[in-house]
């Protein structure tokens, strides 16, 4: 099948057709390291690390650049409240955001563009929009983008021209979302801008770049004047994305964007969630309460990244058993007898028909929500398959652990329990000796010993399984 989306900016599901053959330039608007990403940041973070998974996975090179929001009003604030730059301030947001996203098995992008390292391409970037007419530099020292210069302005939101302030100004980097003004390209600086070390000179004197120019200039220096998809959550239609398209498309005189795609809002416990209303939790406090990564993705990309999603610990408890019951799987389909005289089953039509549902399920508009349907039947009927065979072919072995490895390099649920439930030498040599103890104990009668060690193990995480072929074990969260 072919790969369909929803283009916020067309309202319909249409073909999904690169600029240039099988290239794909992506820019995805990342977090503003003025504090810890919480989990509905993470939301949209891992609707991007599936896009970017099943887009390479679909045969498509792909270049990914993610930024990172380093100043603005919100870092520039949080720089002066600690008497920090705004380098020292946000460096730890940015390092950890980077760790949390490794955690979540998010994969790394082509690049992580900071704002601060492209001031003189934003300069020369405002001075061509000044030179063209579509800015001009205002009494109180900032430069601002014309609106009314913009033919297309609001083709993105679908606001009507004759709803557009023309002359109104807004200067701070958020405003009212149907608050259509000539937004700022260049602040004036300020003293407190100026000890957070966030002022640069410009021909309009010292000052630094509008939030909304930032990620313009980033993307057309990092892919060039037309993006095959620009990612974002919904919260960035307006003004942001709106103000992109519009400095963007004046300066280049070429399409911004073929296809725009943005992210539901997540919810908290049935309420929405957000550091405004301080109803939100990270990736950090969710690990501390003892959750795996690999739940937390599983929750996170439960649902079609449109709809509604609302994150619950039920909810986490739900998908840390969806986890372990792949990992089962895993574990059952590896330890398999094979043999070549084994009987045949229906594995391979099975395996096929699940592939088939799964790529069929991703190619409508990313649905992650059919996709891990299609995995988890997939899951029941080969275990159905499996249940009274004491052997199988290694063809059949081997169609099944391709086929979950082939889904997985997309979803990315056993690559992140993996990693997080991995064990190191010393602790495998701790528990195999507590299993030979247990076993010594349970031949000389003393069932109550037995039973202690089974115990421990289990406080320690490690699941005991006796079988025909002796005792095998598993970490579980």
């Amino acid at each position: 099948m072919t790969l369909k989306v929803y283009n916020t900016q067309t309202r319909a599901v249409g073909p999904f057709v690169p600029l240039e053959g099988n290239k794909v330039r992506i820019y995805a608007c990342g977090p503003t390291i003025y504090d810890h990403a919480h989990i509905g940041n993470f939301r949209t973070f891992l609707f991007f690390d599936l896009v970017h998974r099943y887009l390479e996975w679909a045969g498509y090179e792909v270049q990914f650049v993610l930024n990172l929001t380093d100043v603005d009003d919100k870092t520039i604030e949080g720089a002066a409240k600690t008497g920090l730059s705004v380098a020292e301030f946000t460096r730890p947001f940015g390092e950890a955001f980077l760790e949390d996203s490794r955690t979540l098995g998010i994969m790394p992008v082509d690049s992580y563009p900071r704002a601060t390292g492209f001031i003189e391409a934003m300069v020369e970037f405002v001075a061509r929009l000044v030179d063209s007419g579509h800015a001009y530099k205002a009494e109180d020292g900032a430069v601002y983008f014309s609106i009314a210069s913009f033919a297309d302005y609001g083709k993105l939101k679908g606001i009507d021209s004759s709803d557009l302030k023309v002359g109104a100004r807004v200067t701070h980097d958020e405003y009212d979302k149907e608050d259509a003004r000539d937004f700022a390209l260049w602040k004036a600086a300020t003293d407190q801008d100026e000890r957070a070390g966030a002022a640069w000179d410009s021909p309009w004197g010292r000052g630094r770049p509008g939030w909304h120019l930032e990620c313009s200039v980033m993307s057309l220096a990092e892919l060039g004047d037309t993006l095959d998809m620009h990612l974002g959550g919904e919260d960035l239609v307006f003004p942001h994305h709106e103000n992109e398209i519009a400095q963007s498309e004046a300066a280049t005189e070429q399409p911004f964007v073929r296809n725009w795609l943005h992210v539901k809002h997540l919810q908290l416990e049935g309420r929405k969630m957000s550091k405004s209303l301080g109803n939100y939790i990270t990736v950090r406090e969710l690990l501390d309460e003892g959750y795996d990564p690999a739940s937390i993705r599983h929750q996170l990309i439960s649902a079609h990244y449109r709809s509604d999603l609302n994150f619950t610990r039920v909810g986490l408890d739900a998908s840390r058993n969806a986890v372990q019951r792949l990992l089962d799987f895993e574990s059952r389909i590896s330890g398999l007898q094979v043999s070549e005289g084994a009987g045949a089953l229906p594995i391979p039509g099975l395996v096929e028909e699940a592939l088939r549902s799964f790529e069929s399920a991703m190619d409508q508009d990313f649905n992650t929500s059919d996709a891990l349907g299609a995995l988890f039947t997939m899951v029941t009927r080969v275990n159905a398959a499996l249940d009274g065979c004491s052997e199988v072919s290694a063809a059949d072995r081997d169609t099944v652990v391709e086929a979950l490895e082939s889904m997985d390099r997309v979803l990315g649920l056993l690559e992140v329990a993996r990693a997080a439930r991995s064990v190191d030498e010393d602790v495998v040599d701790w528990v195999e000796e507590r299993i030979q103890a247990r076993q010594r104990a349970r031949a000389e009668g003393d069932f109550e010993a037995a039973d202690s060690i089974r115990d421990e193990l289990t406080e320690k995480g490690i699941v005991l399984e006796d079988g025909p072929e002796g005792t095998r074990w598993k970490v579980v969260s």
